[in-house]
């Protein structure tokens, strides 16, 4: 079989998102196959390391696709060209789109449908864009998969369609998440919170990760406390920031807030597995990996209860009402003054990132494309 895969993504030394997702499944997708041809779509020069083996065929074909003029470009008359001409058997897409011009069966993956949810938090013409066509790439493809029970429900309720169509493969974290020692923790914390211990942020600077609220249950939470606790941002600046910037700047404990932007891979590791605990007061997920990165450090998670990740996290959090800046703070103090309710939380949040790996999501992935390419 010649299995063509959307390959855009992945980006050397900018893998986030869909890109890590390829890479992840893919590297073993394709070792794993290798009775069969793979051919890696890609919108502009790659780079070797993206190659994982002699099966894979790598083909660049422009423009860069970025913003929905060249999306509908690049998918609906690149992708269908480049099709034929590799004689493709299937078209695997992980980025949610597809192609509305080619009768190659097609399997997509769309993570979640936050930008129907949340649709003030996308870039206008980006949410024009996917309130159009997502409905569309859905009814076309032959199988959807997508990361999260929940959002299998989401896609069947929202798009109408039958939920045998619609295969949950979930997704993990990147390799190398481990707890640390005492001596890295306290390197850490001398190298950025002046040897206190802290909470952590791990993720974009976005306002779907509500970061105005945790710095409102940051500032309740030291007012009652009298705690030198720091509370430590590990991400880069995305979409619409700048609110949250200008708001630190006046913000009463912005010394103790330290935003470190974003760091190397072992850096942020490090510093994950270093922090008193994690709190992550996303208003949407699909999957959320970030608290399973803490669980994997051996740290306590304080996260949302809504959206995918009460059913991602289980009984291994402490789950807070994001909307409800006081019920976060409440959670932070509970864990700050329960010492047993931490190590409790650290226990259970070791089997429960055992339940996550990239070897099962590529092999459950990899059923959805054989189901894909079956008459």
């Amino acid at each position: 079989m010649r299995i063509a895969v959307n390959t855009r993504f992945l980006l050397k030394d900018y893998l986030e998102g869909y890109g890590f997702f390829v890479q992840e499944t893919f590297r073993r997708i394709v070792l794993a196959h290798p009775e069969h041809e793979f051919i890696f779509l890609f919108d502009r020069p790659y780079n070797n390391e993206f190659i994982y083996a002699a099966n894979v065929t790598p083909v660049v074909t422009g423009p860069p696709a970025r913003h929905p003029i060249l999306w509908k470009l690049w998918y609906d008359y690149k992708v269908p060209a480049a099709l034929r001409k590799y004689k493709a058997d299937v078209f695997v897409s992980a980025d949610g789109f597809l192609s509305l011009r080619t009768k190659v069966p097609q399997c997509v993956v769309v993570h979640d449908l936050s930008f129907l949810h949340y649709p003030a938090f996308i870039k206008k013409s980006h949410g024009i864009y996917l309130k159009n066509q997502q409905p569309k790439f859905v009814e076309n493809a032959k199988r959807v998969a997508t990361v999260s029970e929940y959002s299998k429900k989401d896609i069947v309720e929202k798009y109408r369609v039958n939920e045998n169509k619609v295969r949950v493969v979930y997704s993990a974290v990147k390799n190398g998440y481990h707890p640390v020692d005492e001596s890295v923790k306290e390197k850490i914390k001398a190298k950025y919170t002046d040897g206190k211990e802290y909470f952590i942020y791990v993720g974009s600077i976005h306002p779907r990760k509500n970061l105005m609220n945790l710095l409102k249950a940051f500032s309740v939470f030291k007012k009652k406390m009298k705690s030198n606790m720091q509370l430590v941002i590990a991400g880069r600046l995305a979409w619409k920031f700048d609110a949250f910037t200008e708001g630190l700047k006046t913000y009463k404990y912005r010394n103790e807030v330290r935003l470190l932007g974003y760091l190397p891979q072992q850096e942020l590791i490090d510093v994950t597995a270093s922090a008193y605990a994690l709190v992550y007061p996303s208003l949407f997920e699909g999957f959320g990996v970030p608290p399973l990165e803490a669980m994997n450090c051996e740290v306590p998670v304080i996260t949302s209860s809504v959206s995918s990740i009460p059913e991602i996290c289980g009984d291994a959090a402490l789950y807070a009402n994001p909307e409800d800046f006081e019920d976060v703070a409440d959670k932070m103090m509970l864990l700050y003054k329960d010492e047993q309710l931490r190590t409790n939380l650290i226990a259970k949040g070791k089997i429960q990132a055992k339940e996550y790996s990239w070897d099962k999501t590529a092999a459950l992935l990899w059923n959805c494309i054989e189901e894909t390419m079956t008459p």
